[in-house]
């Protein structure tokens, strides 16, 4: 299905943040390894955790949801592997964290997923899993997906790991080391992208009982026998999925207030806040609230390595700002569900705005000039980010919108809202 966006002459709106994606996944996969019961209160419903739960219930973990609260039965760490394949979708988070829980499972697991992720390189995550003991066979071409795993398998000790096209990766060891044979001790190769994703991992480890050490970023230590405990856990908000919020209201010279989020979150895109602020916006955080109002915009040069799932949103913004902004070590965000460099950047000249691409930045020199119909390649944050622009501008059509229920199912209803 394909929507027209309707322009807002200047925003003044009031928004509840979805409760946060990264959050609920991780705390669905800790849950499962926990002692005990787990209620995830306020959880986000959309197609990855759907794809997750399915996963995790295959493997032999009682769950129950009702609405966005979910009951999840810890096994403590006994996991089965399931007697059919695993389809996790386009979702990295899925399949890579999978990946880990699967070497503790009992038998042999084969994970899967769209045409799109046979194309996502997990190879780095699997050779150090194989370092530690874990008894893994890449299946597909290029150190892609499917990706057959015998357990339990995850015996521990040392290892050497590549974070550079994933911090996925780390997380995904981090959350089943506890259940390891041995302690287990992760050094970082080369630069770790999306540091704030760590954080987020490591938080929800700690609230359920787990500690991990970290040498400021370059080595992170997990004692064996530790144990998740079963807990009541509340999703915070999402400041990942209201960056289009924000962004609608400082390309409109309007006014928005978000409810439902953490003003000291680890999430690390509650960064593209100050981001907003350098470029002539000015915000405000309350106890549980940010507001944002808009102002005349100015381009920037910004390191987005640890920020990639708000580039779209921050490209969509630079082109209603004066002057040139330049988005620097996003490489990675080429191997995202679509590449989104590349993707960014074709949409973007669609709307007549200046754009030059290599091979880890984008350059945008702002100013829209005309509609255009907008393609999405099946991600969701393409669809999200680009409908924003359609808020300023007339004639912008984005096409086969229903990608966006990987992350946000209902959020073509909630933009509908800001301009009543």
């Amino acid at each position: 299905m394909d929507i027209e966006i309707q322009p807002v002459v200047k925003l003044d709106a009031s928004v509840k943040a979805p409760s946060s994606k990264g959050f609920t996944l991780r705390a669905l996969y800790i849950a499962a390894l926990a002692e005990g019961q787990s209620l995830i209160k306020d959880a986000l419903i959309a197609e990855d955790q759907l794809l997750s739960i399915k996963a995790l219930e295959s493997m032999g973990v009682k769950i129950n949801r009702k609405g966005n609260d979910i009951l999840v039965e810890g096994g403590g760490g006994e996991l089965n592997a399931p007697k059919k394949e695993l389809f996790l979708g386009n979702s990295g988070v899925g399949i890579r964290f999978m990946a880990s829980l699967a070497a503790l499972a009992k038998g042999e697991t084969l994970l899967t997923g769209n045409e799109r992720m046979m194309e996502r390189p997990i190879k780095d995550l699997t050779e150090t899993l194989g370092s530690l003991g874990a008894n893994l066979e890449i299946l597909g071409e290029n150190g892609c997906p499917p990706l057959r795993v015998k357990g339990p398998s995850l015996a521990g000790g040392k290892g050497l790991i590549d974070c550079s096209k994933s911090s996925q990766f780390l997380s995904s060891i981090l959350v089943a080391a506890p259940y390891a044979k041995e302690d287990v001790e992760l050094e970082i190769k080369g630069e770790l992208r999306s540091k704030p994703f760590i954080d987020m991992t490591i938080h929800s480890m700690n609230d359920f009982g787990v500690a991990v050490e970290n040498h400021n970023y370059e080595k992170f230590a997990v004692k064996s026998g530790q144990k998740y405990e079963g807990r009541d856990y509340r999703v915070e908000g999402d400041y990942t999925n209201v960056s289009y919020f924000f962004a609608a209201a400082a390309i409109t010279d309007g006014k928005i207030k978000v409810e439902n989020l953490n003003p000291h979150s680890v999430q690390g895109d509650l960064f593209l806040l100050d981001i907003f602020e350098r470029m002539g916006c000015k915000v405000h955080f309350g106890d549980n609230f940010a507001e944002l109002e808009g102002g005349k915009l100015s381009g920037i040069e910004v390191d987005m390595s640890d920020y990639p799932d708000v580039v779209q949103t921050l490209a969509v913004v630079a082109s209603f700002a004066k002057g040139k902004t330049k988005i620097k070590n996003i490489a990675h965000l080429r191997i995202k569900e679509t590449d989104r460099i590349s993707a960014t950047a074709a949409e973007l000249k669609k709307l007549g705005v200046g754009v030059v691409e290599d091979e880890d930045s984008l350059t945008i020199v702002g100013g829209v000039k005309n509609g255009a119909s907008i393609e999405t390649y099946n991600d969701h944050r393409m669809a999200m980010a680009f409908a924003v622009a359609g808020l300023r501008q007339e004639g912008i059509v984005i096409k086969d919108v229903e990608c966006v229920k990987k992350s946000f199912p209902n959020y073509f209803e909630e933009l509908v809202k800001l301009g009543d």
